[in-house]
C-alpha cells in the first residue's frame, strides 16, 4: 500500500521519542547500542518524509538528523520525549465575528497560537498570546478541543494543542510586527485565504461564537493505534 509523508513523520517520531526517551534513562552500554540504533532507523524515516520541522531542515540527511536528535537527549526525566504544547483561541466580538492573524511565516490565515509558556497556566497562555498577536483582551470562556496536531497533518512535530474559546471585552487590533503579515475579525461569509482546513475548526468555532455549547472535541481512539486514517 502507499504510505503518506504524515505516516512516515508520525512514525520517525513516535521511534526517534522512544529512542530518545530510553538513551536519558539506560545506563546499559548494551541497551545504549540498541537505542542509537533505532535512533539512527528513525532519522532515515524522517529523512524520506522531507517534511520541515522544530529545528529540521526538510532537505536535511538522516545522519543530520540524527545527530540533531542525539544531541537533545536528556538525563532521566528532563530526557522524557513528550509532544509539545500549544495553546490556540478561537475569539469572538459582539458581532458575531471571528479573530484571525495572517501568520508571517507562511501567510496562512488561522486563530491566535503559541506554545505554551512556563510559569503560565493555559489560560493566561491564551490571554497573552492574544494580546501579544492582535491588541486584543479577552475573557477566556472554556475549553473547546485538545487536538493532536501531527496526527491532523497541522504540525511536522508531535505536538498537543489546546483550543480555548474566548470573547473580547476590549483593546484595539494591532499586528505583532514579528508574529504577523496581519490580523482582523471576519464574518464567516467574509473569511481570507489561504486558511488551513477551515473546514475542520471554523464549524466548531462559529458554534461557539453563536452561543452553543458543545462538548470538549478530541480525537477519536484508533483501532489499532497506528493505522492509516
Amino acid at each position: 500500500m502507499d504510505i503518506s509523508r504524515t505516516t512516515l513523520l508520525r512514525w520517525a517520531e513516535a521511534l526517534g521519542g522512544s529512542a530518545r526517551t530510553g538513551l536519558g534513562f539506560t545506563k546499559s552500554l548494551y541497551e545504549i547500542e540498541r537505542f542509537e540504533e533505532i535512533l539512527k532507523i528513525a532519522s532515515e524515516i524522517r529523512s524520506c518524509a522531507q517534511i520541515s520541522g522544530l529545528g529540521i531542515d526538510p532537505e536535511s540527511s538522516g545522519d543530520e538528523i540524527f545527530d540533531h536528535w542525539l544531541q537533545s537527549v536528556g538525563d532521566g526525566i528532563p530526557g522524557y520525549v513528550t509532544p509539545k504544547s500549544a495553546i490556540a483561541t478561537i475569539v469572538g466580538n459582539e458581532k458575531g465575528e471571528i479573530l484571525l492573524i495572517q501568520r508571517s511565516d507562511s501567510g496562512i490565515w488561522l486563530y491566535p497560537t503559541g506554545w505554551a509558556d512556563v510559569g503560565y497556566s493555559p489560560s493566561e497562555v491564551a490571554t497573552k498570546e492574544v494580546k501579544e498577536e492582535t491588541g486584543i483582551d479577552i475573557e477566556v470562556v472554556r475549553v473547546l478541543a485538545i487536538i493532536d496536531g501531527m496526527r491532523r497533518g497541522y504540525t511536522a512535530v508531535p505536538l498537543y494543542s489546546t483550543m480555548f474559546y474566548c470573547r473580547s471585552i476590549g483593546g484595539e487590533l494591532k499586528a505583532h510586527p514579528l508574529e504577523c503579515r496581519d490580523v482582523g475579525w471576519f464574518s464567516r461569509n467574509n473569511l481570507p485565504s489561504p486558511m488551513v482546513r477551515p473546514e475542520s475548526w471554523i464549524p466548531m468555532a462559529f458554534r461557539a461564537i453563536d452561543g452553543i455549547i458543545d462538548e470538549t472535541h478530541f480525537d477519536t481512539v484508533r483501532t489499532p493505534f497506528w493505522r492509516e486514517e
